[in-house]
């Protein structure tokens, strides 16, 4: 390629390199979802469309970049999991986060007539994400852990929060205000007792999606990819992402399941 005098300016770039044999997590954010939610009608407190639309858009995000072997999902976030010894973008921090986020919004975009019918979209949405390196299984583990847990948290004050709101029969009827005023400093099992007793919601119950989050993970597998002249199927081994809602605190699916290939 031909080369002129103002090629110089190139070394003025700075690439940050993530440290190697540690586990990358990229974790995006929707940018300013408040307002995206609420001007395309998101049902309260969870809606399950865009639920399936966020992990429609980290699974297209996986099947693009196959050095993702685990993504954890929450309302308008999701961690992607790079494997330790990931040499994507020769680690280069910018373009690895760069690129997650745009796939996932490029995903999010493409996807939102599938998942959101009958919801025109008004403008599009947007998500910033950060890289964090962790050096120990443990350290990637109490991450997801962490993730999970905030998830449980803040869906239990959003379920009970939305049910004092949107009760109809409240007089007078519960301002914002107020449900925060009711809530302030109250412990998980007095909104637990409140649900049930006020609204005959057994927490429980509800959803694994919304008080567990979704796990996306990888798992190899035969699958038929053609059929031969003589009629019968031709396989071959395929990567495959399945989408989960389950316990990734406790010990079970990363010993016994398919976690414990990931963190080989």
């Amino acid at each position: 390629m031909a080369k002129s005098k103002f090629e110089y300016v190139k070394h003025f770039e700075q690439h940050q390199t993530l440290l190697r044999n540690t586990w990358i997590v990229v974790r995006i954010d929707g940018h300013g979802f408040h307002r995206f939610s609420a001007e395309h009608d998101f049902a309260k407190p969870n809606d399950l469309r865009a639920l399936h639309l966020a992990n429609e858009a980290a699974r297209g995000v996986m099947l693009e970049l196959n050095d993702i072997v685990f993504a954890y999902g929450e309302s308008d976030e999701f961690s992607f999991v790079l494997k330790r010894d990931s040499t994507l973008f020769k680690r280069r921090e910018a373009k690895i986060i760069s690129t997650v986020a745009s796939l996932f919004t490029a995903h999010y975009v493409v996807n939102w007539g599938k998942f959101m019918e009958g919801t025109a979209m008004k403008y599009p949405p947007s998500f910033d994400a950060r890289a964090v390196c962790y050096p120990t299984n443990e350290n990637l583990r109490d991450y997801i852990s962490w993730r999970q847990a905030d998830c449980h948290i803040n869906n239990l004050y959003n379920t009970t929060f939305w049910a004092l709101v949107l009760d109809t029969t409240a007089t007078p009827p519960t301002t914002t205000t107020r449900a925060q005023e009711i809530l302030k400093d109250t412990t998980s099992a007095t909104k637990n007792e409140l649900l049930f007793t006020q609204f005959n919601i057994n927490y429980n119950m509800l959803p694994e999606i919304f008080r567990k989050g979704s796990i996306l993970y990888r798992t190899r597998e035969k699958v038929a990819v053609k059929e031969a002249q003589d009629g019968t199927s031709v396989e071959r081994e395929k990567s495959l992402v399945h989408v989960g809602h389950f316990d990734v605190i406790g010990d079970e699916w990363w010993v016994n399941g398919s976690g414990a290939t990931i963190l080989r």
